[in-house]
């Protein structure tokens, strides 16, 4: 595959790297828009008390204020009321002051997270999850992409990696992340296959890929003997082993002896969903700031 590195030595792809350049890019086109009046300003809603929720929220609040991106967040206990949020979500989606909003996920177990999230306006749903952008995705008319998926996708090309004609399995099946991914690889031209939990011999279909994207939330799922030599694998889990440490779905020790490129966990695809997340916003901003 074009750009990989020889078998037992796969080319690490830097996610942080490559958002820091595209968080640049974001930067010089805030202040572009700046010049017009027009600040990009994203909303984030977080309820409950969920720890890696709140290390997300944080993580994004300091990459809009490192880019110029103006932010707003409203944080609520875990006992909030449905209603509550959905007026929040109401007048957000009145403010134009607010390009973009954000549900972060999970919400406390109480709530209709579906209902919360087709609230949002689909010209502010900068996470890309309304089902009326999910629809204009599978339409082939995009307009804001979950930003995990956009995110995977500008890694495999920034690598080199061709993907008309290759074989590509997604593992995991999620409106955020699998489906959409599947889509964007698909209108590439690639050759796809999607497999979840009741897929029968998973390891030779992943055999069998030329791009393999793990995104389930199991540790180490994926391992040596379910990759294809010189095959580009990226891994979107991020799991938290009992001794704390961080892992992903692939057993990184072992496959970067079979990949031709490999993501890490952490410092891979992480970095690259809230790069998209500032490109959103400020593709939202310039939509509805638009003469």
């Amino acid at each position: 595959m074009s750009g990989a590195s020889p078998q037992g030595s796969a080319r690490i792809l830097d996610g942080k790297a490559l958002a820091a350049s595209v968080r640049a890019d974001v930067k010089q086109s805030v202040e572009r828009l700046a010049t017009r009046g027009v600040r990009p300003g994203l909303a984030v809603i977080l309820a409950g008390e969920d720890p890696a929720s709140r290390v997300y929220v944080r993580n994004k609040v300091r990459a809009c204020e490192e880019t110029g991106v103006r932010s707003f967040l409203y944080e609520y206990p875990a006992s909030v009321g449905e209603n509550e949020l959905l007026e929040r979500v109401a007048s957000l989606n009145s403010d134009p002051a607010v390009h973009g909003i954000l549900v972060q996920l999970p919400l406390p177990k109480h709530l209709d997270g579906a209902r919360i999230l087709r609230a949002v306006s689909p010209s502010k749903d900068v996470d890309g999850f309304h089902e009326a952008n999910l629809g204009a995705l599978l339409a082939g008319t995009p307009r804001f992409v979950a930003c995990t998926p956009a995110g995977v996708l500008r890694l495999i090309d920034h690598a080199g990696v061709e993907l008309a004609g290759r074989r590509a399995v997604v593992i995991g099946r999620s409106t955020i992340v699998g489906k959409p991914l599947a889509l964007l690889l698909l209108q590439r031209d690639a050759t796809v296959t999607i497999c979840h939990s009741r897929t029968r011999d998973m390891a030779s279909v992943c055999r069998e890929a030329d791009v393999l994207v793990a995104a389930v939330g199991r540790a180490k799922l994926v391992g040596a003997a379910m990759v294809k030599p010189g095959a580009c694998v990226i891994d979107v889990g991020v799991n938290r082993l009992p001794d704390g440490s961080l892992a992903g779905d692939v057993d990184f020790d072992a496959v970067k002896d079979v990949a031709g490129f490999i993501t890490p966990v952490p410092g891979g695809v992480g970095p690259m969903t809230i790069a998209m997340l500032l490109e959103n916003c400020l593709h939202a901003a310039e939509i509805q700031s638009a003469p």
